[in-house]
């Protein structure tokens, strides 16, 4: 008879050392596994309770580590990190790669004329606004109103900069013009991003010590956070948006390019940086610092939710 799985595996991390960039890059393809969008709803009902039983000492019978580690992934591209809620199918990050195949097909495809630019960018923006809204960090709530203005402004301001952006196609050779969907992208992203995640820059995000004791909420936190998430996603546009513009006559060359491009650029690029951040106490707000060294003597390093 097989010994029952032992409860001192920590589930709360993930299985590879997130210190490395190979082990990141080994916990993102994981959770941006596009086979994940597939799961039924009870097989992700499933893997939350073999999760949350496991978290509270309670072993499955007959479960294994590896069942319990594909359990954890399965329940981590589906619920929120903070929040503990199921999130927007297209939403999650095994989403990344259907849904950008399709709308960065589109915008490389139709791109000539103002109302077909004007469509796709404020598909593209709405897409990213789900995804940004999807992938916040931290679990205070957000009104209805605040959603909706953060979406206007987002996808208003991201739209506006990607029709400027296509403007120069007119100006320009056909072969610079292609590269101009991707300055787009980026442009939009670092507007799109900051404005869907607005409240954690106006009120700041969960920081916690390294044994995830709560400490307080940070805007110095959620500016790195935020600001590593922009990095991260215009990397994530470049391989299939900046490289097509080589191969404008390939047309089936650049059909594979992007699909590969899409299926490494997911996870690699959210591999950058962990999820997981961190910052010293020292580059904190003054206020934050003199509590956290009131209450917490001894920490010298906070740790956060980076979202992705």
């Amino acid at each position: 008879m097989a010994a029952e799985l032992s409860t001192s595996i920590n589930i709360k991390e993930p299985r590879w050392d997130q210190t490395t960039f190979v082990g990141r890059a080994k916990h993102f393809f994981t959770v941006t596994d596009p086979r994940n969008i597939l799961l039924t709803d009870e097989q992700l009902a499933h893997a939350h309770k073999v999760v949350t039983d496991y978290r509270k000492g309670i072993v499955s019978p007959g479960l294994t580590e590896d069942e319990l580690w594909r359990a954890k992934y399965v329940f981590d591209s589906a619920f929120h990190p903070d929040t503990g809620e199921k999130m927007i199918l297209i939403g999650r990050m095994s989403a990344q790669v259907p849904m950008n195949m399709t709308i960065t097909g589109c915008m490389m495809t139709f791109y000539k004329t103002t109302p077909a630019v004007l469509l796709w960018q404020w598909i593209n923006q709405s897409f990213n606004a789900i995804v940004n809204y999807t992938n916040r960090s931290g679990d205070a709530p957000i009104t209805v109103s605040q959603l909706g203005t953060a979406y206007v402004s987002a996808t208003t301001g991201a739209v506006a900069t990607a029709l400027g952006l296509n403007a120069l196609t007119k100006h320009i050779s056909p072969l610079i013009g292609r590269f101009v969907p991707f300055a787009a992208v980026a442009a939009a992203n670092c507007i799109n991003i900051p404005l869907m995640r607005q409240r954690e820059l106006q009120h700041g995000i969960p920081i916690t010590d390294e044994n995830d004791n709560r400490l307080g909420e940070s805007t110095k936190a959620a500016q790195q956070a935020i600001s590593q998430v922009v990095v991260s996603r215009i990397l994530m546009a470049s391989p299939g948006m900046g490289s097509s513009g080589l191969y404008v006559c390939a047309v089936c060359f650049i059909d594979l390019c992007l699909i590969f491009s899409l299926v490494f650029a997911t996870p690699l690029c959210c591999a950058l940086f962990p999820q997981k951040s961190s910052m010293p106490v020292s580059r904190l707000e003054p206020e934050l610092q003199e509590k956290i060294r009131a209450s917490h003597p001894g920490v010298e390093r906070v740790y956060f939710n980076k979202g992705l």
